[in-house]
């Protein structure tokens, strides 16, 4: 485990009126896309932020990017090595955690391996990290899961990540039940234009988008700025635990 410390995360102008002045929030998978959006809109209301990766070298310039933040090394597939890591921490206010990639392929396709993979990335993984984290975890501080669109309308490619997000939103509520006071609740992002999408769709990413977009109600897909504001919202209301927040213009109705 490596651990880097570099200073705090700046509050903005108007930070230190903002619910979140002065807390410790963590960031897992907080260096590109969705994360790295969090780490940024918590850092402008003032937060004391630690970003948590796989990569130093990303940690550092996703750090620098938002103006200075704890970088701690950190896998999801490696549960054993949190303890530690937490426990070098300041205690936490709260929680969120974005990592994990998404693989798209029918079950006949999927290896016994990729499927451990997706469990472990989406279920396993963050499981482990909250369960480390609990002792240093505030009882007025909250835990922020990530779920996904899929949880509700699945794609013939998508079952074994389907089943691992509806599984996340299943545990929010026991969770929610079992951490009190802590309060647990989950984000579900619909389409959302991320590095991540690069590799799903390559040269067709465009096109792809376009058509995506005219299909919801919205108009346009999600920018990873549209999930921070949600995240924000289930860090600082003091009143919503165990709930599910869809942020995916309205792709679960279409």
């Amino acid at each position: 485990m490596n651990e880097h410390l570099i200073g705090h995360s700046a509050a903005a102008d108007g930070a230190t009126h903002s619910p979140l002045a002065g807390r410790h929030v963590v960031v897992v998978g907080g260096t590109s896309g969705i994360g790295l959006a969090v780490a940024h809109s918590v850092a402008r209301a003032g937060a004391d932020v630690t970003l948590i990766g796989r990569d130093a070298q990303r940690l550092r310039h996703a750090a620098d990017a938002i103006g200075g933040a704890r970088q701690c090394v950190g896998d999801l597939h490696d549960p054993a090595s949190f303890p530690a890591l937490f426990n070098a921490l300041p205690a936490l206010d709260h929680l969120v955690i974005t990592a994990g990639t998404a693989s798209l392929k029918t079950l006949r396709e999927s290896t016994p391996e990729e499927l451990r993979r997706t469990l472990d990335e989406r279920l396993v993984g963050p499981l482990s990290i909250v369960r480390a984290a609990l002792e240093r975890l505030r009882p007025t501080g909250s835990i922020v899961l990530t779920s996904g669109l899929l949880a509700e309308r699945p794609i013939r490619t998508g079952a074994i990540l389907a089943g691992a997000v509806a599984a996340v939103e299943a545990i929010v509520r026991s969770l929610a039940l079992e951490l009190a006071p802590i309060r647990v609740n989950a984000v579900s992002p619909g389409l959302v234009d991320t590095p991540l999408l690069d590799s799903f769709f390559g040269d067709a990413k465009n096109d792809a988008l376009a058509g995506a977009a005219a299909a919801l109600p919205t108009g346009r897909i999600g920018r990873p700025d549209d999930i921070a504001q949600a995240v924000n919202l289930l860090l600082t209301g003091g009143f919503i635990t165990g709930e599910v927040l869809h942020v995916d213009g309205g792709g679960r109705l279409v």
